[in-house]
């Protein structure tokens, strides 16, 4: 389960951008997760609430984004997002297309309250 390490990695971030914050409270953290990413958001979210619990973190809340494949068509440019496995480009039905996202696994935001 590369999930719980993907949590904890997740609030590392979170207490080394806290403590540049000089110790302000963080209520909340955004991820950005692209469906090729490998990433169950179920099994990171449960991963990240046990993590979490009963620590200086507790309660902060974990936030998660979902993000489409996207391609881009080799002859038109045409960025589209992948939808059934459909690589063909739809706007000039050129079947050479390049994935350029959905791949992503990223920190997104901070929700921070002032003291």
């Amino acid at each position: 389960m590369h999930e719980l390490s993907i949590a904890n990695s997740i609030l590392e971030a979170v207490r080394k951008e806290r403590e540049r914050l000089n110790g302000a409270r963080v209520s909340e953290v955004g991820v950005r997760i692209g469906e090729l990413a490998g990433v169950d958001p179920e099994a990171l979210s449960f991963g990240f609430e046990v993590l979490v619990k009963g620590t200086d973190l507790e309660p902060l809340a974990l936030e998660i984004e979902s993000t489409s494949r996207r391609h881009e068509c080799s002859q038109c440019k045409h960025v589209f997002t992948v939808v059934d496995y459909r690589l063909d480009c739809p706007a000039c039905g050129a079947k050479e297309t390049r994935c350029i996202g959905g791949d992503e696994l990223e920190l997104a935001y901070l929700e921070v309250e002032e003291p």
